[in-house]
């Protein structure tokens, strides 16, 4: 049987998502479950079975799998890792735990910053000193680095980093520790900087390479756990595994680098509207993912969503940029919010409402989910709203209990604060509507973006329910919300290529450059990526190659990142170097400064395979109305195929509440699976899938384009 199905499963806090795609037809089914915090591996073993039996595929018919999972994320913040130590240049042993001399809030006299993942006694010096151009001034002193290792080893580390003092110049001591390590401890996790981030900034370095080996041993057992159990169910085809990036990578490369997963769920939504905004014929878009237990937001420019190079986890103060672990690898920037289906809200001691940024998740649950929790949620406010349909939630397969998310919201919310049921729930939902838009307009603004001009791009489970209000209080010009919105981040993980990053440290002011050496350094991260791929059997002119640098004005702090043309660099480079980084710098703080010099300071090249194009199945299906329920509910699966324009979406009404219509009215509610592209709605309206619900308010316009993707204008 030829192997034409490709299958992405994505993992969230509290759902998991699956998207398989038959290749060859086009055909596109969805499944969704609840996750299993427990043991993730299970949840996404149960999913596959259930959506391969039901739909009658054979595992050996799936050639390829690509994951998305927040395993590593998870277990920084619950630090759940490796009992980890550090090998580090005399006189370094603290550079972990001083960090940075800047303040997250500089009026808290009791800050409290996270602690290191490697504590003060698992730090341990050995005697080597390189300078900083890599050149030795001290050699490392191999028996006293044994006894070292002997000391580590006697406190029984189960994982080991080793950052020395500018190793990114010349990895040669790092190597060699890595060398003793396994001579002395063959089953002993090693993380070696100069392999992680072999760039400059001693602090953040060293917190990533610390991160990455502190998660190595988890991250490789789930991942050979994953492998057993795809084996085990007969599917031969290849794992990949989604990186922070946006790129996909082998197992072997996830079990190496596994720091480069941390942000891998959420970057495979980015692609998806990054992907949906090319199809739509939109510059730009906000993307807005709004699941379970957060929400995440991501500025779209050209068709591609903008990367960062750090990021924070496990932050003290989670709206505080500084007051987590830096993280120094390349990830799609995205700012995440506390707020999802699963926040929970409160009185606080001041008699404020409060969502968030705490979760009922999966497990137990909002109230209404009737699996043992009793905290009201955004999920029981929109229940109560009458957004959601008790009945149809997941297409019928879980039932919502109203009276559990009433009692909820009625003893936590409503009578401490003397409200009625409906005031209280409303304000759950305007709460969270008015945080969410509030973090994503910061994100914006601190990106020099105008959101008033971006398209707000809505999907997850709970994503299309509040787009309509922060919508309106983001002023952006129309809404758009796809067909399968719950299970986009899965989507997207079936788009994106192969691909990986490198880096090297290599100061050069542009008009001294020393372009020989610059353009040794990107013949040989161009090698190494392409071995990489060729290893997944991309070779040739299927292998793309994207070059850029980090500069700055000589003197300042940070860098910003510059376009560098592809082929030899020279004296010829310098005008376009220099115009590439007017451009960003301008772009970003509106001016540039005449007569300063500029200098790059990191050379970053990415290789990557070509993306899969992904097409939706365009042949229509009209079927019998029980072939249509069971499409849309039966046995966790709904199948992603155009309605004939004839069909009647109309499936009834129901009372939902609009603040701007004065408080309940009856509403239309429509079966997103019969509006065919070309058809149009007015609101107030709800357009009900398995996966989730839109809401649309009074004065909107919906229309529905030839990917069925919903386009609403909101009233000006």
């Amino acid at each position: 049987m030829p192997a034409t199905y490709r299958l992405g499963v994505d993992i969230g806090g509290t759902f998991t998502d699956l998207v398989l795609i038959d290749e060859a037809s086009g055909a596109v089914r969805v499944g969704k479950l609840l996750t299993t915090p427990k043991d993730p591996a299970q949840g996404v073993e149960t999913g596959i079975v259930r959506l391969l039996e039901e739909m009658g595929v054979s595992p050996r018919a799936v050639g390829s799998l690509i994951h998305g999972t927040t395993l590593a994320t998870n277990a920084l913040i619950e630090r759940k890792g490796a009992r980890t130590g550090l090998l580090t240049t005399r006189g370094f042993r603290d550079a972990l735990e001083i960090g940075r001399e800047g303040r997250y809030d500089m009026y808290d006299l009791f800050i409290d910053p996270p602690p290191p993942l490697a504590p003060r006694h698992l730090r341990r010096e050995v005697d080597e000193r390189l300078l900083a151009d890599g050149s030795v001034m001290k050699p490392l002193d191999e028996a006293g680095a044994r006894e070292v290792i002997r000391g580590l080893l006697a406190e029984g580390v189960e994982a080991v980093a080793v950052c020395l003092l500018h190793a990114y110049r010349n990895p040669a001591h790092e190597l060699r520790l890595g060398t003793l390590l396994r001579e002395m401890a063959p089953s002993l996790p090693v993380s070696c900087s100069s392999d992680v981030v072999p760039e400059i900034r001693e602090y953040e370095r060293t917190s990533t390479t610390v991160a990455n080996v502190y998660v190595m041993p988890l991250m490789a057992r789930y991942v050979e756990d994953l492998e057993r159990k795809l084996v085990d169910l007969g599917i031969g085809g290849q794992l990949y595994i989604m990186l922070s990036s946006g790129g996909i990578a082998l197992p072997e490369t996830a079990k190496r680098v596994p720091i480069r997963l941390v942000e891998s769920g959420p970057a495979a939504g980015a692609l998806a509207a990054a992907r949906a905004a090319k199809l739509a014929g939109e510059p730009r878009l906000l993307s807005f993912d709004m699941g379970g237990t957060t929400a995440k937001a991501c500025v779209i420019d050209g068709g591609e969503p903008l990367v960062a190079r750090e990021f924070e986890v496990a932050r003290a103060d989670r709206f505080k940029k500084g007051s987590g672990l830096p993280i120094r690898v390349p990830v799609i920037e995205m700012i995440e919010i506390g707020a999802g289906g699963g926040s929970v809200a409160r009185v606080d001691r001041l008699g404020l409402l409060k969502v968030g940024p705490d979760s009922a998740g999966a497990d137990p649950g909002p109230a209404c989910y009737a699996l043992g929790g009793r905290e009201p949620t955004v999920t029981d406010a929109d229940l109560l709203l009458g957004y959601l349909d008790p009945d149809f939630f997941l297409g019928g397969l879980m039932r919502l209990d109203v009276e559990a998310a009433r009692r909820a919201v009625a003893e936590r919310v409503a009578a401490p604060l003397g409200l009625h049921l409906t005031e209280a729930a409303w304000g759950i939902h305007r709460v969270v509507n008015e945080n969410m838009a509030a973090a994503a307009r910061i994100h914006g603004i601190e990106r020099g973006k105008d959101l008033r001009a971006y398209p707000l791009f809505a999907f997850g489970g709970a994503g299309p329910v509040h787009a309509w209000e922060i919508g309106k209080i983001l002023k952006v010009p129309r809404v758009l919300l796809p067909f399968g919105a719950g299970a986009i981040s899965a989507f997207g993980l079936l788009t994106a290529p192969l691909a990986f990053d490198f880096v090297r440290t290599a100061p050069q002011q542009l008009d001294q450059a020393q372009w020989e050496g610059v353009n040794r350094l990107y013949v040989e991260m161009e090698a190494e990526g392409r071995a990489i791929l060729a290893a997944a059997g991309v070779t040739g002119s299927a292998v793309g190659i994207r070059r850029t640098a980090e500069m700055r004005y000589v003197g300042q702090g940070h860098e910003v990142e510059v376009p560098v043309p592809l082929g030899p660099l020279g004296g010829e480079s310098l005008e376009t170097l220099t115009q590439n980084f007017e451009t960003a710098y301008r772009a970003l703080y509106g001016r540039t400064a005449q007569g300063v010099a500029i200098e790059a300071l990191n050379w970053r090249l990415v290789v990557s395979g070509p993306p899969h194009e992904v097409r939706m199945d365009s042949a229509r299906d009209r079927g019998d109305e029980g072939s249509r329920r069971k499409l849309a509910a039966g046995a966790g699966v709904a199948k992603a195929r155009v309605p004939a324009p004839d069909d009647n979406a109309l499936k009834g009404r129901r009372p939902a509440y609009f603040a701007e219509a004065g408080g309940f009215i009856e509403t239309p509610v429509y079966d997103r699976y019969r509006l065919a592209p070309g058809a149009t709605v007015e609101g107030p309206a709800i357009v009900e899938e398995r996966e989730s619900t839109a809401v649309i308010g009074p004065g909107g316009h919906v229309r529905v384009d030839e990917s069925l993707m919903l386009h609403v204008e909101l009233p000006r």
